[in-house]
């Protein structure tokens, strides 16, 4: 077996393993949505949107979003491969590169499952981080698309936070997880050379967003 065909391997029996693991110890959350009026009415009107959520918040949003016709943007790195097995057993589409390695390609990609109907989902911090850093590009597909961005926000009860960059949370067994859903963000008008400018407004939202399921859920 060539030294590529085992990694597949390894990745492919990772990916089975970790989707048994997902499901088993999901199932034992107990999920709040709020806020939630404004998205339920935009896709009652089939007019898709364009999601952010921090990287760190990953795990607890796919879970609470499956089966919701959503499409994410995975990273081609060999951890993101992991994570696109993962989400498409729990039923998303995926888009495979970043908002900064293979961006015009993901471009074209998110563009195109947003004009099919799609709701697409981004990570502004990731694949690699500053944590809570906002890519420029995220903006950009917010423009080209012409659909507006909705900062997703999630709060666990009890959960694990590894020693990762983006101290990656993983809800512990029978936690209360809330999401939090904030307001939607016209498509920004401008040189798309000048939204770098605009990423603070956007990083601000998405913070707001989480720090409104962490109320929501000290006030449950």
């Amino acid at each position: 077996m060539s030294d590529r065909s085992a990694a597949d391997w390894r990745t492919r029996w990772t990916a089975r393993l970790g989707v048994a693991v997902v499901w088993l110890l999901a199932r034992t959350w107990r999920v709040r949505y709020v806020h939630d009026a404004a998205l339920r009415e935009a896709r009652r009107r089939r007019e898709p949107v364009l999601i952010v959520i921090w990287h760190g918040q990953l795990l607890a949003q796919l879970w609470a979003h499956r089966g919701q016709n959503i499409s994410v943007l995975i990273s081609e790195h060999r951890d993101g491969e992991l994570i696109a097995r993962i989400a498409e057993a729990l039923g998303y589409r995926t888009v495979r590169g970043s908002t900064t390695r293979g961006a015009s390609r993901a471009l074209v990609g998110m563009t195109r499952e947003l004009d099919a109907g799609f709701d697409v989902g981004i990570t502004p911090d990731g694949p690699r981080g500053p944590d809570h850093s906002f890519a420029a590009g995220t903006l950009l597909v917010s423009q080209r698309s012409g659909r507006p961005v909705v900062p997703f926000g999630a709060h666990a009860s009890r959960a694990w936070h590894l020693k990762s960059w983006d101290r990656f949370t993983i809800p512990k067994p029978f936690a209360r997880v809330t999401i939090a859903y904030g307001d939607f963000i016209s498509p920004p008008a401008g040189n798309p050379r000048d939204l770098a400018a605009l990423t603070p407004s956007y990083r601000a939202a998405l913070d707001a967003a989480v720090a409104v399921a962490a109320g929501a859920a000290g006030g449950a």
